[in-house]
Parts: C-alpha cells; sequence; structure tokens
C-alpha cells in the first residue's frame, strides 16, 4: 500500500489526570500499542481527544477520516442506557460518552468503516438502544473477564460462521483472546447481530451488517497485534477502500 494511499484512522482517546516530569494535569492520552497496531497494518492513526461536539462537528471530523477505531476505557454512563449505575461502575466520563456517541453515529451515517474494542463495542450497542450487563460476576458467578491490576486474562470465543469477523479470522471457529471487561452486552440493540460469544453465552462480538464495515469485539485485539493483525488489518483495508471510493471520479454524464 503506497504513502498517498494510506487509510487515515481516528482513534478515541482517554481523558484522565496524568503526570509527566513536573505536570500533573488533566491530558488525552492513548497506549502505543493501538496505535503501533494501527500503523503495522498500513494505516496512518490519528488520535482524538473528548471534546464538546455536536452531530455538525462530529460530521466534519469524520469527513476527515477513513475509518475509526472506539478504543477501551472506562464503563460507559448508565444513564445513557436507562439504569442506575453499578457499585462497580466506574465513575462516568460523560464527555467521552458523548463525543463518542456522536462521532459513532456519524460514522454510520457516512458510511466511514469502524472497529469496536472493550468499551468500543459497548458503545455501539448503547448508541444504538442495547443495554450492558453492569457486573458480570453477578451473572456468571466468575471474574474470569476481569482479574484487575492490569492482567489481561486468556478466553475463549466461538465465532459465529458466515460473518465478518469469520471472515477477518479466516474462518477460525474458535480464538484465544485477552479479556479485561467487567461489563457486557446485555440486551443486543436493532440493527446488530452477534459474531462471537464466550462459552458462557456471554456476548464477546457484534457486528453492523448495514454498513459496510461495522464490527466490534469486547476483547483487547491491541493485546495480541503483534502476532495477530487480523481485525486491524481488516478495519484499515475496509478505510483503504472507503478512501478510493470516496476519491474515484464521479461521472458527470
Amino acid at each position: 500500500m503506497g504513502t498517498r494511499s494510506r487509510p487515515v484512522i481516528g482513534l478515541t482517546s482517554y481523558l484522565e489526570q496524568a503526570q509527566t516530569g513536573v505536570w500533573d494535569v488533566p491530558a488525552s492520552f492513548l497506549p502505543k500499542i493501538y496505535f503501533e497496531a494501527v500503523t503495522d497494518a498500513g494505516g496512518i492513526a490519528v488520535l482524538l481527544p473528548p471534546q464538546p461536539v455536536d452531530s455538525e462537528i462530529a460530521a466534519s471530523l469524520i469527513q476527515g477520516l477513513d475509518g475509526l477505531i472506539l478504543t477501551g476505557g472506562k464503563d460507559v454512563d448508565a444513564a445513557r442506557y436507562g439504569q442506575e449505575a453499578h457499585p462497580t461502575a466506574d465513575v462516568p466520563r460523560k464527555d467521552r460518552d458523548a463525543f463518542e456517541d456522536a462521532l459513532l453515529r456519524a460514522a454510520i451515517e457516512q458510511n466511514v468503516p469502524f472497529l469496536g474494542i472493550c468499551r468500543g463495542a459497548q458503545v455501539l450497542n448503547v448508541t444504538l438502544g442495547g443495554t450492558i450487563i453492569q457486573h458480570l460476576p453477578d451473572v456468571t458467578g466468575s471474574t474470569r473477564y476481569s482479574a484487575g491490576g492490569g492482567q489481561f486474562l486468556v478466553n475463549d470465543v466461538a465465532v459465529e460462521p458466515d460473518t465478518t469477523l469469520s471472515s477477518l479470522l479466516g474462518g477460525d471457529e474458535n480464538v484465544a483472546v485477552k479479556s479485561y471487561h467487567h461489563q457486557a452486552i446485555d440486551e443486543l440493540a436493532e440493527g446488530l447481530v452477534v459474531s462471537g460469544r464466550g462459552d458462557d453465552g456471554v456476548i464477546q462480538a457484534v457486528e453492523m451488517p448495514s454498513v459496510d464495515f461495522g464490527v466490534a469485539v469486547q476483547w483487547h485485539p491491541e493485546e495480541d497485534a503483534k502476532e495477530d493483525l487480523r481485525l486491524f488489518t481488516g478495519v484499515v483495508e475496509a478505510a483503504a477502500r472507503y478512501r478510493e471510493k470516496r476519491r474515484a471520479p464521479v461521472d458527470e454524464r
């Protein structure tokens, strides 16, 4: 893929209190492994900090991108899907919730390829009207998806055949993934289909058939990106196709 044809992929980022040198300030950041995975897959990574946004601003931002990745992070505000927060829930990042909701709606409207990762899968479901299991151990009786302390746990996911996810994974029926989440999709939003589940029935991947490329996974593929770039390659290649289609000359006849 030539430099001029490399698609530009926007990645949402965290907004947290951060220390560097003598500074201790609110800052936007994203772990390097996310944007390394994009560049290794042939894309150009652009970080998108949470900021005040409306539908017009979101549409303008998305117009400047060829693809979008909704990254991991804190729990989605339970109020966005009509519930009270569970005692274990994170303090909501309402600015990030609103920003990513607007970006996602604009991406869907413009048919810009997108990939959701962990929180990103939950944002997609909530944006489209679904709900979230707020604390998986209450349902599964297990902490198999989140040990805490920054330790990723390996879980198996059964992949649904004849899905975009199955195609991206080369037809693999089962994949071992790295998990770090205590929440997951509950009521599935209209317009989404399940493309992967754990052996306990927990939804691990969804996709949106009405767009050219809309995939979201509950696990963290960036943690395996050096060995397995398939999901990042999928969104980057879809973004390249979108870029070429958008730049194609219009037949004025």
